[in-house]
């Protein structure tokens, strides 16, 4: 499982790990460098404390007293001819060349120095690998305490990160002890810094959940509310088809419940039309406008040549706006159907679209009655008819839907009245 604290104590080990590995190198390339300048001023020193005068040859194989066994001394004459070397055992190049240089010898690199002395040449050996014995010493004696410090940093880094981690530990309790019916806000006073865009976030997200619950329980109130007085009507109507006493009667009775069904019909498919364009249902393209009006027209072109209407359309520009098409048909649609359905038979219905300052304008002007000033902003409210309606398969959501869809769509609607009818005008911002 990926865990927060696993992760920050796994990579603080790792990181404090290779501060101490890092740490000790540094130190033993520095402890290296001066154990090589004090080596090398030691024997310099050696060289300079052999008498100036000439030597006598001496037997190889004699140890000069007070040397380490890990410094090498040969003495050669002007003919090169080796009268003195400390160790029998072995015996380094002769190096004609003055002062330091390294030069590989028996078990690895020697640092060698010569110095002229009189008639002779004097040369002081020393194998690299004692002094960087020396520096690992020097380092790791450094390192130790941080090594012997190690398992206390450990448990100090784990207490800091449980306690930096409390606080998430009592917003995830927080968010646990709710039910679905708890969206309050999480208090993030005493949370982290870093962990406050998440709690904002999530109480955002709270929010608009909580919007969307209201939203769904205002609609499901208004629906239950409207569903009520058809579904009851409609059984009367039954109960009075069964009661009658001749035919007559009965046919009026299956025309009344005919009609019901018609508007419970129409009033559950605008509910559900309704439903579908809630926030996030659809996806967005883009949608060119005239082809999209002018089969809408089509689809309304038989109901307004059975009322004698006029219906067409002006398209003055051409474009496409963000959206779903299946959602402006519906737009169109209620608009077009509220034009036509209004409009008194021999009048005229005309759509047209025009673009500028990067919008696309719609408008829908008909010949009807219009809307009383008063109902003008209200009528996009769900269920909510004008005083002046009398249509009997109205049921209050058309205009509903079409404020709905336009919201989605971030485009504006408004009516007014003119002295020919009702205008209504859609604004989209263009592709």
């Amino acid at each position: 499982m990926n865990s927060i604290r696993r992760q920050l104590l796994l990579w603080l080990a790792l990181g404090l790990s290779a501060g101490i590995l890092l740490a000790g190198i540094a130190l033993y390339f520095q402890a290296r460098g001066e154990a090589n300048e004090i080596f090398d001023y030691q024997m310099r020193q050696i060289a300079a404390s052999l008498p100036r005068q000439a030597f006598a040859p001496i037997a190889p194989g004699q140890d000069v007293p007070g040397l380490d066994d890990e410094i090498m001394m040969q003495i050669w004459d002007s003919t090169g001819t080796v009268i003195y070397h400390s160790h029998s055992r072995s015996v380094m190049p002769q190096q004609a060349e003055l002062g330091f240089i390294d030069v590989p010898g028996p078990g690895g690199m020697w640092r060698v120095y010569s110095a002229q002395i009189g008639n002779t040449v004097v040369q002081v050996s020393q194998p690299q690998s004692a002094r960087q014995k020396v520096a690992a010493q020097l380092a790791v004696k450094t390192v130790m305490p941080l090594l012997l410090l190690f398992p206390f940093l450990g448990a100090l880094i784990w207490a800091a990160v449980s306690h930096g981690l409390a606080p998430v530990r009592r917003a995830a309790a927080d968010v646990q002890s709710r039910d679905m019916h708890t969206l309050t806000p999480i208090a993030d006073q005493s949370l982290p810094e870093e962990i406050r865009p998440l709690t904002h976030a999530f109480n955002d997200l709270l929010e608009r959940l909580r919007h969307a619950m209201q939203v769904q329980r205002a609609f499901v109130a208004d629906a239950a509310h409207e569903l009520r007085t058809p579904l009851t009507a409609l059984r009367l109507q039954a109960q009075l088809a069964e009661r009658a006493g001749n035919d007559e009667e009965r046919r009026a009775a299956f025309a009344d419940l005919k009609n019901g069904l018609e508007r419970a019909t129409h009033l559950v498919h605008q509910l559900l039309t309704l439903a579908r364009q809630e926030p996030g249902v659809q996806e967005h393209a883009p949608v060119e406008m005239a082809s999209l009006l002018r089969s809408v027209l089509l689809d309304f072109a038989p109901l307004a040549e059975h009322k004698g209407i006029d219906l067409g359309i002006t398209a003055q520009a051409v474009g496409s706006v963000a959206g779903n098409a299946d959602a402006l048909r519906i737009l169109f649609g209620n608009l077009l159907s509220n034009a036509v359905q209004y409009s008194p038979p021999g009048s005229t219905v005309d759509v047209a679209m025009q673009t500028g300052g990067g919008k696309m304008i719609v408008t829908i002007r008909d010949s009807g009655p219009g809307i009383p000033e008063k109902d003008l902003m209200r009528v996009f409210d769900r269920f909510y008819r004008a005083d002046n309606v009398q249509s009997v398969l109205g049921s209050g959501l058309g205009l509903a839907i079409v404020r709905q869809i336009t919201d989605l769509h971030g485009a504006a609607v408004r009516l007014e009245n003119t002295a020919k009818g009702l205008l209504a005008t859609v604004e989209f911002r263009l592709v």
